[in-house]
């Protein structure tokens, strides 16, 4: 109950257009007016984007959609979307919605208006079409973390297998078919569901043979349709492996499953946000790396806690052990790529709190640390049960002196015996005997690693939603290479001021949100920061927003003081498009400095 909760809780947090594209640029620029009508509508993003049959959709001064061309890149050029306009069009306002599909797989979509001569006297609630689908939304959300879930148990069970040589692999069996059918499951529901999940309708759309055709043409697809066929090859692993135990076969089999796993997990890499932005071969290789240790570990924890609860288990002082450093192996390849990643991702500090990418990764951070210290646990009581056979090896191995001329024991020979059952060296007060594995000592092992599973559960779901979400590098670089009439991605602007003072009040930056930065009723919250980064109490911020391009304004968002910032819940903005939001911080009775800085209104 509570692992569903918090998937919910994640994945309703999750914007819909969160993908490692972001817009940069558009020409017309939003909310511009030019003399002449274009002959094209360009965008320009940060990564290269997949166009859609209907990746644009123009609205007319009448409210009636304009006949385009069919959308392409410009100049050749994968990381724009272009589409032609007809020769002739009506002075008044345009809408322009559109829709394309980033190189990470996840489709972004947005608007803006232009004018040709001027502005619409009025303007009417235009419907764009359709973003996103919240059932295709759910249902592909859904679909991902199942397919998360069952890779790393699938990789995880047969890496223990393979590496932890239990003497009964029995209790793996039935988990490790089910993990297969439900990721070749997960698999087939997401390529039935791409189509609808990048144009944003209905899960009916899974059935159109025509899109789920196109679906298989682009690298989403292709990517999904490989997984296919490296499960039905891990399918035919399995089953030989199954039919085969001789030891000398090992080396092979461990071989083979490797390179199909690496497979399995490129199947990620090469359709998510490794395969986009700065260094994708490193990326890659990092994100692959990534997932197999993830699965080696999550799905070993699962295979370790089954393996716990088999009746008897003498075998439990090797395996266990093995476990512990194949573990803790797989952390640190997971420190090492999770902070590769984390700064790929990243770009910079500001952005671990300043972004919902970072925000999400803090989260898992938080569930790794978690996770670690249960591990730490488990650790202890994984020494515990290995020590008895230390000690029982190292007495096997020894030999008893006889005295010179004493009797031969009738029940040794030349070579080293078994010790009798009630002669198990370490039966001690110093040391646990081997019996306390089934005891005390495996039933806080098992407790402790069935913690480890749950939280590591909670951590896989945070990453599913990292990986459908903007990358704070690259929300960066749009706003940072976005022209002049451009917007920023997000409803959160930091605003730098500074009266002239030297004094801590006297310059700092205000961070302003804007929700939902929608047409309509908006809540506003200013936050004032001193030249020391701490918050410090002004006696005014006001905010007013103005739409040039329509001669609307200034809107006084009347803020008040409500203890710590300033805010207001009831600021109504009419118009969608680039709005000028001026920022007026006083200091004092005397000095006080205003800023101004571009926000986009959504319809």
């Amino acid at each position: 109950m509570l692992l569903g909760t918090v998937l919910v809780l994640l994945l309703a947090g999750a914007a819909p257009a969160s993908a490692h594209a972001a817009l940069r640029g558009t020409d017309p620029d939003d909310g511009s007016v030019v003399k002449k009508a274009p002959r094209h509508v360009t965008l320009t993003f940060t990564e290269s984007v997949g166009l859609l049959d209907d990746s644009f959709r123009v609205f007319g001064p009448d409210q009636r959609r304009v006949h385009t061309d069919e959308p392409t890149h410009a100049d050749g050029r994968s990381d724009t979307a272009r589409v032609g306009l007809p020769g002739k069009l009506a002075q008044g306002t345009y809408t322009v919605a559109w829709r394309v599909v980033s190189a990470d797989s996840h489709p972004v979509s947005g608007a803006f208006t232009f004018s040709v001569g001027k502005p619409s006297a009025t303007t009417g609630q235009i419907d764009t079409g359709p973003a996103e689908d919240p059932l295709t939304g759910g249902l592909h959300d859904a679909a991902r973390y199942l397919a998360y879930l069952a890779a790393a148990l699938l990789v995880g069970l047969a890496a223990f297998a393979l590496l932890c040589r239990p003497a009964d692999t029995s209790p793996l069996r039935r988990p490790l078919v089910a993990a297969w059918w439900t990721l070749l499951g997960s698999t087939v529901v997401l390529l039935l569901l791409r189509a609808p999940y990048e144009t944003g309708t209905g899960p009916a759309g899974a059935f159109d043979a025509s899109a789920l055709g196109r679906t298989l043409a682009g690298r989403p697809g292709e990517a999904l349709l490989a997984r296919l066929v490296v499960l039905l090859l891990t399918a035919v692993f399995l089953m030989r492996l199954s039919r085969r135990r001789g030891s000398g076969e090992r080396p092979a089999a461990l071989a083979i499953g490797t390179a199909l796993a690496a497979a399995l997990a490129l199947t990620w890499a090469a359709a998510e946000h490794a395969s986009a932005g700065i260094q994708v071969p490193l990326a890659m290789t990092s994100s692959v790396l990534h997932l197999l240790a993830t699965g080696v570990w999550l799905g070993g924890l699962v295979a370790l806690l089954l393996t716990l609860r088999r009746p008897v288990g003498d075998d439990l002082a090797e395996v266990v052990p093995r476990f512990s450093r194949i573990a803790f192996a797989s952390v640190t390849v997971l420190a090492v790529t999770g902070i590769y990643q984390s700064w790929r991702g990243l770009g910079s500090l500001s952005a671990l709190t300043g972004t919902s990418y970072g925000r999400l990764l803090l989260a898992k951070l938080a569930g790794v640390a978690v996770l670690l210290l249960f591990a730490g646990y488990s650790r202890r009581w994984t020494r515990r049960i290995a020590a008895p056979a230390a000690v029982t090896r190292a007495a096997v191995h020894e030999r008893v002196p006889q005295p010179v001329g004493a009797p031969a024991q009738p029940e040794e020979s030349e070579g080293p015996q078994e010790p009798r059952e009630s002669e198990t060296p370490g039966a001690s007060d110093e040391e646990p005997p081997v019996s306390d594995a089934g005891g005390d000592t495996r039933r806080l092992l098992r407790r402790s690693v069935l913690v480890e599973v749950a939280v590591a559960a909670v951590v896989l779901m945070i990453t599913t939603v990292l990986t459908g979400t903007l990358p704070g590098r690259a929300q960066a670089e749009a706003a940072q290479k976005a022209p002049a009439g451009a917007l920023p991605p997000t409803t959160q602007a930091t605003v730098p001021f500074d009266t002239g003072k030297g004094s801590v009040t006297g310059r700092g930056t205000v961070q302003v949100t804007l929700d939902p930065a929608r047409v309509g009723e908006n809540g506003v919250q200013a936050v004032v920061y001193g030249s020391d980064t701490g918050l410090v109490v002004v006696p005014e911020v006001r905010i007013t927003f103005s739409l040039p391009s329509r001669k609307v304004g200034p809107i006084d968002a009347e803020l008040t003081d409500v203890g710590g910032y300033w805010g207001t819940n009831s600021v109504n903005l009419p118009l969608a498009g680039n709005w000028t939001m001026k920022t007026t911080v006083r200091v004092s009775d005397v000095d006080q400095v205003s800023v101004e800085r571009k926000v986009r209104i959504a319809p």
